[in-house]
């Protein structure tokens, strides 16, 4: 299987580098409340996380930053990467990303797709020894618990999930927010997500024809097994996961495991496909290793995972509509599968 290298690493962290900061292209979500709002920038607005071209992309292109900071001390960018970790995460910032969602109309903004990346750069940053990245740590966490607390209150209001193929996906919320839990030990928001899960997902079974489509960058019934690998004990997850894909050591639903092809970079709905391939690659290399051993499944998986990554991988830099996010879901796809380091 093909694997994180320094390389690649590197690679990664040349293009986060070259993005974060860059305030355009950008695409707004704001909700403005009168024409003097139309002079404010985005770094008014949000202190941190204002490149990237959006809110959600700048905040999961800090966490792959400062994730291959930690795992690749002698990463060439290392020292551009600790410069501008540490312009960035500084009480008075934090405090202005803060306010935002205090602000009218703004309390919803980026929920869930960006709150959850900010959990899981906020449980990366807790991963961390030495002093700066414990401070690093210590100053993005209050947004951190702010958003977490948002998001439970979001996930008891959610009657039904949402299980689209594009951001507001809440197995995809679940996976991601499962990690953050995990890593500050909050056991009521685990129990709470659980219940979630079983909940919304307890009775699914994998569709046989439709599930992603054209402009999706994850497949709702490969991203839902994974929220349900992460929150399932084993044996509870292995009996849910045969009925859901009762089929899968025969290769089937075999358009689920089968790479997309992008017919134009430069349409940035389109280039989604080449997230679905990645994203896809990360949860089956993950689901192999949970089925038991000699399981036809893994195998299955594990063949669907390299061809959607090979698919993948070669795409992560190009046009911008996709340079500024893919990278993201190419680590994850390679690490995958790993014990967490």
């Amino acid at each position: 299987m093909k694997q994180l290298s320094p390389q690649l690493a590197s690679e990664f962290c040349r293009i986060a580098l070259g993005h974060v900061a860059l305030e355009y292209p950008h695409y707004a979500g704001e909700a403005l409340m009168s024409p003097a709002e139309l002079a404010i920038t985005g770094p008014q607005f949000h202190p941190i996380f204002y490149g990237s071209y959006d809110w959600h992309s700048c905040v999961h292109g800090y966490w792959l930053l400062s994730r291959l900071n930690r795992l690749f001390p002698d990463l060439p960018q290392r020292a551009q990467i600790v410069a501008q970790l540490d312009r960035a995460f500084v009480p008075e910032k934090v405090a202005g990303e803060m306010a935002f969602f205090t602000r009218p109309y703004s309390e919803e903004f980026e929920r869930p797709y960006g709150w959850v990346w900010l959990l899981k750069l906020s449980a990366e940053l807790l991963q961390y020894k030495d002093e700066a990245g414990q401070r690093w740590a210590r100053t993005m966490m209050p947004l951190a618990q702010d958003l977490a607390k948002r998001l439970g209150l979001y996930f008891r209001r959610l009657s039904n999930p949402v299980r689209g193929g594009m951001h507001p996906n809440s197995a995809f919320s679940l996976a991601l927010t499962y990690d953050y839990a995990k890593a500050v030990g909050d056991t009521a928001l685990i129990e709470l997500m659980r219940q979630c899960a079983l909940r919304w997902f307890g009775d699914d079974v994998a569709p046989t024809r439709h599930d992603f489509g054209g402009t999706d960058f994850l497949s709702p019934a490969i991203t839902t097994a994974e929220a349900m690998r992460r929150l399932l004990p084993p044996d509870a997850f292995n009996g849910w996961f045969r009925r859901f894909m009762p089929d899968l050591g025969a290769g089937q639903p075999a358009f689920l495991l089968q790479p997309m092809i992008v017919t134009d970079r430069s349409d940035g709905h389109l280039a989604h496909l080449d997230g679905l391939n990645l994203s896809r690659a990360w949860a089956m290399r993950n689901l192999a290793g949970a089925v038991p051993a000699g399981d036809p499944r893994a195998d299955v998986l594990l063949k669907a995972a390299d061809a959607t990554l090979a698919e993948g991988l070669d795409k992560v830099e190009g046009n911008y509509v996709s340079t500024h996010w893919v990278a993201t879901y190419a680590l994850l796809a390679l690490e995958a599968g790993q014990e967490e380091k």
